[in-house]
């Protein structure tokens, strides 16, 4: 796929509004947050695609919720392909930039390089998890994986735990820019009804919960509200994949074409870029739990403790005098990072996935 050059759009999130259908929505482009995920990593092109799709609904829902700190998802099977896990920070000040990182960890023996993404996860399930910060409950949201594409769990996510009908329409691949080297790019839209009462919330007996079968946007909408939806989908289902990602179509101009009856309102947008939040202090504190000698397993032959982040690459060294809760001596600042480009100070962990 040969695109041109990079547009104002990339790495932003817009959202708008169907006034004349009820119905809210996001237009995602993004292109750098995706190489600065993908670089730290060398995956094989079908886990890239994985990758690229979890972020970019990432991007997408992690705008949608009011969020004071993080949003995560977390995909989790029993194929090839064990964890796809993201983080969405929000911006810590009015104007600047979202946060996104992203990983995945395989089984590279059993993977098939030339099957489909979604079914190298095998059997498993889609999780939201949101974490508002120091003196709140984080909220977790699990919906099994079906539907074939990581885009269908998050629809059924959000029938299922939230009652809010929600329609995804993605793309993303390699692309290439005349004189530049190939790289990843996506586009997306979401579609969502206003929040509003669930049907099932009002009956007990019929409660989301007591459901036997996954529900679905038809069972949580009245007749009006249902032929609303389905003309916005219908609507949807004539985008095609350049107008997603490519840079001849702005997204005010895509939402114009594609809904122009329905008056679509937009709003400001909000950029994102990749970041990490992993540093050393952060591993000495997921380090404190443990005792002198339990230390001491993890200490190399060199005699120190190595960790490094699964999200963006970072690599630190630590003196173990210096860590656990019988920590002998204070950290004089020897931990040395190598820290990925992008990297900006999520916990890291002991062992690269």
């Amino acid at each position: 796929m040969l695109l041109g050059s990079k547009i104002a759009w990339d790495d932003t999130v817009l959202p708008f509004q169907l006034d004349r259908s009820d119905i809210r929505g996001r237009v995602a482009r993004l292109d750098g947050v995706l190489e600065g995920i993908l670089e730290q990593h060398d995956y094989p092109p079908v886990v890239e695609a994985l990758v690229a799709e979890a972020a970019l609904l990432t991007a997408i829902i992690g705008q949608t919720i009011k969020l004071r700190w993080k949003l995560s998802l977390q995909v989790r099977g029993n194929g090839p392909v064990r964890i796809i896990a993201t983080d969405y920070y929000a911006p810590e000040a009015e104007g600047e930039p979202a946060r996104i990182r992203a990983y995945a960890s395989y089984d590279a023996d059993r993977l098939d390089r030339e099957d489909a993404g979604f079914p190298q996860i095998g059997k498993g399930y889609f999780a939201v998890l949101i974490d508002q910060g120091d003196g709140t409950v984080p909220y977790q949201g699990i919906t099994p994986l079906a539907g074939g594409s990581l885009s269908a769990c998050a629809e059924t996510y959000f029938a299922q735990s939230e009652q809010l009908p929600t329609r995804f329409a993605l793309s993303f691949g390699r692309s290439q820019s005349p004189g530049h080297e190939p790289g990843w790019r996506a586009g997306g839209i979401m579609l969502q009804q206003m929040p509003k009462a669930s049907p099932f919330a009002a009956k007990p007996e019929g409660s989301a919960a007591a459901q036997p079968a996954l529900l679905s946007a038809e069972d949580l909408l009245s007749p009006d509200e249902g032929e609303n939806w389905n003309r916005a989908n219908i609507l949807l289902d004539t985008v095609e994949d350049l107008e997603l990602i490519g840079p001849l179509v702005q997204p005010t101009e895509l939402l114009l074409r594609l809904f122009h009856e329905e008056a679509p309102r937009v709003f400001d947008a909000q950029p994102v870029k990749f970041g990490c939040t992993c540093s050393a202090d952060r591993v000495r504190q997921s380090l404190s739990i443990y005792s002198s000698k339990d230390i001491e397993h993890m200490t190399t032959d060199e005699g120190i403790v190595t960790a490094d982040c699964q999200f963006c690459g970072a690599h630190y060294k630590f003196d173990p005098a210096t860590l656990g809760f019988e920590a002998t001596r204070e950290a004089e600042g020897e931990d040395a990072s190598s820290a990925a480009n992008g990297a900006e100070g999520g916990p890291a962990t002991r062992d690269e996935a």
